[in-house]
C-alpha cells in the first residue's frame, strides 16, 4: 500500500542527454497539477526493480507544476537502481514517486557561486534557471565533468559567468582561486560526488559555515543522500539521520558516543557493526570483507529506510 504522500506518475518522455544520462519527464496520468516545489527539491522514485532512489528535480518548479523532470546517470556497477531506470522504464511506464522534499534550499544572497560535479548539476540547474530567469547577475557556475560527451545540458552553460571544465582534456580544476578569499556576500552551493565535496569542505574551512551549502551524490552519481533511521542496538534508541547530516553526527547529536579521527572516510576509526539493513558504503578504507558487516559512520549511509548499528568489535557501548 502506498502512503498518502506518494504519487503514481506516468513517464511522458525518456530521452538520452549523454551516453549514460537519461532525462525522464513525469506527469499525472489525468493531467492534474502536482505538489509544489522550489529549486533544490528532490523526489524519491521506486524503480520497476523495487529500488527507492532520490533524484533532484532539474526544473525550477513553482506553486503549480504540471510535471517533474529528473535525470538519472546509469551505473552498471551499482546496486541496480539506475540500471532499472534505464533498462525498465520507457515512455508510458508508470512509477511511484514521493511528493517533493527539499534539504538543499536556495537561500537569498547578493551573489552565488555554484560548483557542480557531473550529475550534481541537476539541483544546481534548477537554481540557476530560477535566478537567471529573474535577471539576477553575480551568479557564477563551475561545472566539472570528465568530457564534453558526458556533460548534461552542456549547451546551456556558455555564458560569461559559466566555467565548464573537462578533466579528461585539462586535468583537475584548481578550485582554490575561486575559494581563497571568503566573502559573506556570496553563498557557495556545491553538489557532486564525495571527492569533490571533501575538497570544497577543506577549501572553505575559513569561510563562515552559514555561507556553504552542500548536497552529496553517491560516488557513482546515480542518486543522492536520503534521510534514514538508525537504531542504536545497545539500547534500542531510534536516531533520525537527515539528508544533510552524517550518521556519526546524528548519533552524537542524540547522545551516542562514537570515536572518530579524520571524519572523511579515510581512517576507519568510526567504524560500526551493522546488525540489520543495507549500507551505501562511501569510505576509502574498508575491505570487501569489512563491508559485509560494518560501516564507516562519518561518510557511509543506509541504503534502506532503517539500519541497526552498534559498537564494532570490543568497543564499549555508549
Amino acid at each position: 500500500m502506498r502512503s498518502s504522500s506518494e504519487l503514481r506518475l506516468r513517464v511522458c518522455e525518456a530521452i538520452d542527454l549523454t551516453p549514460t544520462v537519461r532525462r525522464f519527464v513525469l506527469r499525472d496520468p489525468d493531467g492534474g497539477v502536482l505538489p509544489a516545489y522550489e529549486p533544490g527539491a528532490h523526489v524519491v522514485v521506486t524503480t520497476p526493480a523495487g529500488h527507492r532512489r532520490g533524484y533532484s528535480l532539474v526544473e525550477p518548479g513553482g506553486p503549480r507544476p504540471r510535471e517533474y523532470v529528473v535525470c538519472v546517470r546509469r551505473d552498471d556497477a551499482g546496486r541496480g537502481g539506475s540500471a532499472s531506470m534505464h533498462h525498465d522504464v520507457t515512455a508510458g511506464s508508470e512509477l511511484v514517486v514521493s511528493a517533493p522534499a527539499n534539504g538543499f534550499p536556495l537561500e537569498p544572497s547578493p551573489r552565488y557561486l555554484f560548483i557542480a560535479g557531473g550529475i550534481g548539476i541537476t539541483p544546481i540547474r534548477a537554481m540557476l534557471r530560477r535566478l537567471r530567469a529573474g535577471g539576477r547577475t553575480g551568479v557564477r557556475l563551475l561545472y566539472l565533468t570528465r568530457s564534453a560527451a558526458e556533460t548534461p545540458f552542456l549547451h546551456e552553460f556558455r555564458g560569461p559567468e559559466d566555467t565548464v571544465h573537462h578533466s579528461d582534456d585539462h586535468g583537475p580544476l584548481d578550485l582554490w582561486p575561486h575559494l581563497a578569499v571568503p566573502d559573506d556576500d556570496v553563498r557557495v552551493y556545491c553538489c557532486g560526488p564525495a571527492p569533490l565535496m571533501r575538497a570544497v569542505r577543506t577549501l572553505t574551512a575559513h569561510w563562515r559555515a552559514s555561507r556553504i551549502h552542500m548536497e552529496e551524490f553517491t560516488a557513482a552519481g546515480t542518486g543522492m543522500s536520503l534521510p534514514f533511521t538508525a537504531v542504536w542496538a545497545p539500547d534500542g534508541r531510534r536516531v533520525h539521520v537527515p539528508a544533510h547530516l552524517s550518521l556519526l553526527a546524528a548519533l552524537r547529536r542524540d547522545g551516542v558516543r562514537v570515536e572518530s579521527s579524520c571524519e572523511a572516510g579515510s581512517c576507519g576509526t568510526c567504524r560500526l557493526a551493522v546488525l540489520d539493513g543495507e549500507v551505501d558504503h562511501r569510505d576509502a578504507v574498508s575491505s570487501a570483507e569489512e563491508r559485509l558487516g560494518t560501516m564507516v559512520a562519518c561518510v557511509s549511509r543506509a541504503a534502506s529506510p532503517e539500519i541497526v548499528v552498534g559498537p564494532h568489535e570490543n568497543e564499549e557501548p555508549a
